[in-house]
């Protein structure tokens, strides 16, 4: 059930990486699953540069449900199942009550698992812009950077001027797409998050 005068609100959890590193943000109630997933890019730092899919878990059979971005050349021959379109299907389908979770894998290939948690269900606030970041923890890793492993590396050799990479790794921060350096991971800035519009970013990924 649609309820246009509410809104989500949701923790979005970065897993496998100590200290924690999450965001609390509220989306409107009739959001799609893109527009999620564009929210939760934005809120985490992420560049939208992979794939990505929202799995959950069925009630009875232990298969489970995707949802994301269809390729049925390589969803279908690697574990035959369908992805459903983001874009088509709305999140109040699948998160119903406080407490409802799913798991948000984004890039295939570092595989950067999140858990998402329905958190609260909650009246808009007026002359509020959602979606808003209202929480959240540390910087997000810098993309590409490889996987939980080589983020911690990254730390790793960040951490010491005179490691034999040093030079190396502030040169790839520096030259990133986004400009990385200098890297704090202990920064992190509700405030300082901007949304981008879920329907442009659609077009631009679709170069339509």
């Amino acid at each position: 059930m649609v309820i246009n005068n509410s809104i989500i609100q949701f923790k979005v959890s970065l897993l496998d990486i100590s200290p924690s590193i999450w965001r609390r943000i509220q989306v409107p109630f009739n959001y799609t699953f893109w527009d999620l997933h564009v929210a939760i890019q934005d809120s985490m730092g992420w560049l939208d540069c992979h794939l990505h899919k929202f799995s959950f878990k069925k009630r009875i059979q232990s298969d489970k449900v995707e949802i994301g971005i269809p390729d049925d050349e390589m969803f279908e021959e690697m574990n035959d199942k369908i992805t459903l379109p983001g874009w088509e299907i709305k999140i109040s389908e699948y998160f119903k009550k406080p407490g409802d979770k799913s798991l948000y894998e984004y890039d295939f290939g570092d595989c950067w698992d999140h858990e998402i948690i329905l958190e609260d269900i909650l009246k808009k606030e007026t002359k509020v812009k959602y979606p808003k970041c209202i929480a959240g923890e540390r910087a997000c890793p810098p993309e590409d950077c490889g996987s939980v492993t080589g983020y911690y590396h990254l730390l790793e050799v960040l951490n010491d001027t005179k490691h034999k990479e040093y030079k190396d790794i502030t040169g790839w921060l520096k030259g990133h797409l986004k400009n990385y350096y200098p890297y704090n991971p202990d920064m992190f800035d509700p405030g300082q998050v901007i949304f981008d519009n879920p329907s442009k970013r659609l077009r631009e990924a679709f170069n339509s």
